[in-house]
């Protein structure tokens, strides 16, 4: 049997004219012929390394230091399907109705209003001096908050049987782990008003585990038997869940238990965060607060973010966790970037909730004239940030330039741009 392939047509060269070695050199004038490459001729190429020798040179978008920029390769082909547009990434909190009550309201953002946001949910809530956010749990969430105006006070008590009371002002945050009993109430003078985060998309804070709404629902006879007390102490039990419901202003000594001390739990569910000293960059200020300040927020970390006029909150993704997001001030433009050629950008301002995957790049520029506040909540109690610029710093000039086209001088100079948050240029 002979080792030669068959022929192919007639005249016609089996081997691409134009032909280069992997290295970009052309071929030798005798791989270039309209003879048919035998298995002899293959196994003296070096067998497979031929094949890769005798490829055409892919065309190009120009040379690496040339007008063209970065080289540029077309795919062979593309797949037919484009992928899904991306969803949009805000939703105006502030501008439903939500739940409201003679004592306070609340506004919640799930799944079911921004449906991208299947790792954290959101509610802003309002409570009147006195008013209480009735004992109740959550089944599915933990809770992290953050008080933007007035006073409040949280009761906790948890599955050890430790209790914890505190007053909060603007800028303090808390945390209750998933299924710890607890409550909020209203201290005036005035309003007051506190963004909550927990770490489901799909929690709704309207089907919590209200203590009102399940005694609501068990007989007196039980009742009285569970709490040792007759059937007549119930005769003014609500009919249904209380949810939001007036009360008196906690006396200034209500931070204790009725054993008289302030709390027994081993770690606080109280962080005052504005209290921290913030990390400056050129163009604003960025407090966090993970478990490795506030041990019990195991599970979340938060942030209070400032930008100036004109400032960006440079290009970044988060590694382990999703963000959602509460523009208490200012108007800002969110671009979120998605993979797969896809990016979408949203004009937000004071009062709207936004939402960023976990792993999706991001960036948010101050388009208005005053500070931009916003505050952030995370699905993990460890912090994580990859920024784009930084990352960028501690790649070899020689790769970032073949892969951005940019001057190698150029690249070594992004070290100065490798902030937070940049300052108006």
């Amino acid at each position: 049997m002979s080792d030669r392939q068959p022929a192919g047509p007639a005249g016609q060269s089996t081997v691409p004219q134009g032909a280069h070695l992997l290295d970009g050199t052309p071929a030798e004038p005798s791989l270039v012929s309209s003879a048919p490459l035998s298995r002899r001729d293959f196994a003296a190429l070096g067998g497979a390394a031929a094949l890769g020798a005798l490829m055409p040179r892919p065309i190009t978008g120009g040379d690496r230091h040339g007008a063209g920029g970065a080289t540029h390769i077309e795919p062979v082909g593309k797949d037919i399907e484009a992928p899904e547009p991306l969803p949009s990434f805000r939703y105006p909190i502030e501008s439903q109705t939500g739940r409201v009550y003679a004592a306070g309201s609340a506004k919640e953002s799930t799944v079911k209003q921004m449906p991208v946001a299947e790792g954290l949910a959101g509610v802003s809530m309002r409570l009147q001096p006195g008013a209480i956010r009735e004992l109740h749990w959550h089944a599915l969430a933990a809770e992290w908050a953050f008080v933007l105006t007035g006073r409040c006070q949280t009761t906790t008590f948890d599955p050890e049987g430790r209790s914890e009371v505190n007053d909060f002002g603007p800028g303090d945050v808390w945390y209750f782990p998933r299924g710890f009993a607890h409550s909020i109430q209203g201290l005036g003078p005035g309003e007051c008003h506190f963004v909550l985060i927990f770490d489901n998309g799909h929690f709704s804070e309207y089907g919590t585990f209200s203590v009102t709404d399940w005694t609501s629902l068990t007989p007196t006879h039980v009742l009285a038997q569970n709490f040792g007390l007759p059937e007549a102490a119930f005769a003014k039990l609500p009919k249904g869940e209380l949810y939001i419901g007036p009360g008196k202003v906690p006396a200034a000594n209500a931070t204790a238990r009725p054993d008289g001390s302030a709390h027994d739990a081993p770690l606080t569910h109280k962080f005052r965060l504005l209290a921290q000293a913030p990390r400056e960059s050129p163009g604003g200020t960025i407090r966090i607060v993970s478990s490795v300040e506030f041990p019990i927020s195991g599970g979340m970390t938060g942030a209070y973010l400032t930008i100036a006029p004109g400032g960006l909150r440079t290009m970044h993704w988060h590694p382990n966790a999703d963000e959602w997001q509460y523009y208490v001030a200012g108007r800002a433009r969110l671009t979120v970037f998605g993979s797969s050629g896809r990016a979408r950008t949203e004009d937000v301002s004071a009062g709207d909730a936004t939402y960023i995957p976990r792993g999706y790049g991001h960036h948010i520029e101050n388009t208005g004239t005053e500070e931009c506040q916003i505050v952030a909540g995370f699905n993990s109690g460890i912090y994580q940030e990859v920024g784009l610029a930084a990352w960028m710093h501690n790649v070899p000039p020689a790769l970032l330039a073949d892969n951005l086209g940019i001057d190698e001088e150029q690249g070594r100079r992004i070290e100065h741009a490798a902030v937070p948050i940049a300052a108006r240029s």
